[in-house]
């Protein structure tokens, strides 16, 4: 039986915890993928939607459990990334 994850109380403490432990001990099976934004948001966008699709949008950020601008910037970025660019 694999061990449980103890409560680590900082940043500090977290890092000095995977830095030395050996995880494969660990039961880490009630992890989730967290996505982390490291690039700053130097400018703003103004974007009118219909109201259904707006209020779409926030249901399903809020399932997700992130906040829906950050949800509609992972859309935009998804999309690009699976479009392939077209020449002129």
């Amino acid at each position: 039986m694999k061990k449980k994850l103890p409560e680590l109380k900082s940043d500090a403490a977290a890092e000095h915890f995977v830095a030395t432990a050996d995880l494969a001990r660990y039961d880490l099976s009630g992890m989730v993928p967290v996505r982390f934004e490291m690039k700053p948001k130097n400018r703003s966008v103004s974007l009118r939607l219909p109201e259904q699709l707006l209020t779409a949008v926030r249901q399903r950020a809020r399932r997700t459990g992130i906040p829906y601008q950050r949800f509609i910037r992972m859309a935009l970025e998804r999309a690009l990334e699976q479009t392939p660019p077209r020449g002129r």
